[in-house]
């Protein structure tokens, strides 16, 4: 593995990562992927039908 250089929009040096952090990073993923899951749904969960709706669509 190989350090990873980061740069801003503009082209210029932002951060350097090291080999050492690389390793640490990975190690938590492994140990727990949802910590860095790229799309996190944090809203509301599905709603159910009420009883109402579902009486109606079945008549």
């Amino acid at each position: 593995m190989h350090e990873v250089k980061v740069y801003d929009g503009s082209g210029n040096l932002k951060e350097v990562i090291s080999v050492k952090k690389l390793n640490i990073r990975s190690k938590q993923q492994l140990e727990s992927p949802s910590l860095f899951m790229k799309n996190k749904k944090t809203g509301k969960p599905a709603e159910k039908p009420s009883e109402e709706s579902e009486k109606s669509e079945t008549q």
